[in-house]
This record gives structure tokens, C-alpha cells and sequence, in this order.
């Protein structure tokens, strides 16, 4: 690296202050991950998360260098919350995978305003928990005999996948909250609107017809479970061939 140039800052790579305070770096992040799964990523501010926790900004400032960091570390104690498969097995790989995106999905819907910074947080990716999700797809994928040089390729397909059907429905599902309603009402309210706009589309409305007594989160279930299976599919046949 040339002199003049610094090494990109993050809050996994240089030293953690020792503790000589009672408020706490895991503190501040259960209190950051509480503001956010309320209000949002907009209401994150190291101002606002002091007043919640009763001490001045400059109290934070002490354990995250700034809101750009607090994000780095809520996104991997969110990351956290995975459980991966113990063991590792050929026969059982797809099995665990599917289980391993489920949860993937369903940590995002948990935390919808986590979907966006997935794909900004930079430096998050060398967290603990996050290195302990990739070893673990990893791992999956070369018991199921994946070569070396596809392993990554195939986990960041399928992660890829996950992540953005799961930032899509983030988004979806943020607008109905918005709204006050439920899934169902927004839905049911929607569907005036829908049914005249496709009168010129009788595909669409074929197959809104035989979907309208599902429920909309099995919809979503159901979308999410099959594009799952053809990525799956797919790098299946990689495998057969």
C-alpha cells in the first residue's frame, strides 16, 4: 500500500478500547437494533440512541467512531441470529441449505430495514457472525462436492437470490406497516384498482383468480419456495453433470 494512502476504516479492524464505563458496546448496539426495528434506518442517529440510553452522544463516541460503524456492527449481531447446521453431509446438503436461506429470509422480514444495507455495510462482511454464516454455506456446499473454485460462486448465487426476493418483500411489507393496515386489508383494498386495471390483461387476471382465497403471506412463502428450488435446481445439475 503507498504511503499516502490509508487503509479502509472499519470498526472490525482496529483495537476495541478497554472497558472503563458501565454503558456498554453490546448495550448500544441491542438499543441501536430496538430504534431501528421501530423507526427505521432513517431514525438512526447517535443523538437519538444516546436519549435512549440515557447518556450523552459523546458516551457512544467512545465505542463506535461513528453511525457508519454502529451500522457494521448491528448488521453482524443481526447476522447472529442464524443457527447453521452442526455437521456438514453430501446426502443432506440441500436440505440445509434450503433451511439456511429460509432463515436468511427470515431474519430480513425480522429486521426489514437490514435489506438495503446488505449491500452498503462494506466492511460488515468480516464480522464475526457473518464470517461464521459464509464458512457454514461454505461448507455445505463442499460437502456436497462442489470443486474449489465454484464454492463461492455458488453461495453468493444463492445468497444473492435470498437477499433479493427478501429486500423486495422488506419493502412491500414496510408500506403495508405504513399504511396500519394488515396484509390481508391492504391487499383486499388493492384489489378494486387491480381487477380494472387488468381488464385488457386477462393472463394477469387468470392468475390472480386462482390465487385470491390464499392467504398473502402463503403467496409469498410459496414464490420465495419456488425460486429457491430452480436455483437449487440448478446448481444441483452442476453436480449431476
Amino acid at each position: 500500500m503507498p504511503a499516502d494512502e490509508k487503509p479502509t476504516a472499519s470498526v472490525w479492524t482496529r483495537p476495541r478500547r478497554p472497558q472503563r464505563e458501565q454503558l456498554t458496546r453490546e448495550q448500544i448496539v441491542a438499543a441501536a437494533i430496538e430504534l431501528l426495528d421501530l423507526e427505521g434506518i432513517e431514525a438512526l442517529s447517535m443523538r437519538k440512541l444516546g436519549s435512549r440510553l440515557n447518556a450523552a452522544a459523546t458516551s457512544l463516541y467512545r465505542h463506535v467512531a461513528n453511525r457508519d460503524e454502529l451500522i457494521q456492527l448491528v448488521v453482524d449481531d443481526v447476522y447472529g441470529e442464524l443457527e447453521l447446521p452442526a455437521t456438514a453431509d453430501r446426502t443432506q446438503w440441500r436440505a440445509a441449505v434450503t433451511r439456511i436461506a429460509a432463515d436468511l429470509r427470515a431474519m430480513t422480514l425480522r429486521h426489514p430495514w437490514i435489506a438495503p444495507e446488505l449491500g452498503q455495510v462494506g466492511l460488515v462482511h468480516i464480522g464475526p457472525n457473518a464470517m461464521r454464516m459464509s464458512s457454514g454455506m461454505l461448507a455445505q456446499f463442499e460437502a456436497a462436492g462442489f470443486p474449489a473454485n465454484e464454492k463461492d460462486q455458488a453461495v453468493g448465487t444463492l445468497t444473492a437470490y435470498v437477499i433479493g426476493i427478501a429486500t423486495s418483500e422488506a419493502a412491500y411489507l414496510s408500506l403495508i406497516a405504513r399504511s396500519g393496515k394488515t396484509e390481508q386489508e391492504w391487499v383486499a383494498d388493492l384489489r378494486p384498482a387491480f381487477d380494472e386495471a387488468s381488464q385488457q390483461h386477462p393472463r394477469l387476471r387468470e392468475g390472480d383468480s386462482a390465487q385470491r382465497d390464499v392467504h398473502p403471506q402463503q403467496i409469498r412463502d410459496d414464490h420465495f419456495s419456488y425460486g429457491l428450488d430452480r436455483v437449487l435446481d440448478g446448481l444441483t445439475a452442476r453436480l449431476d453433470g
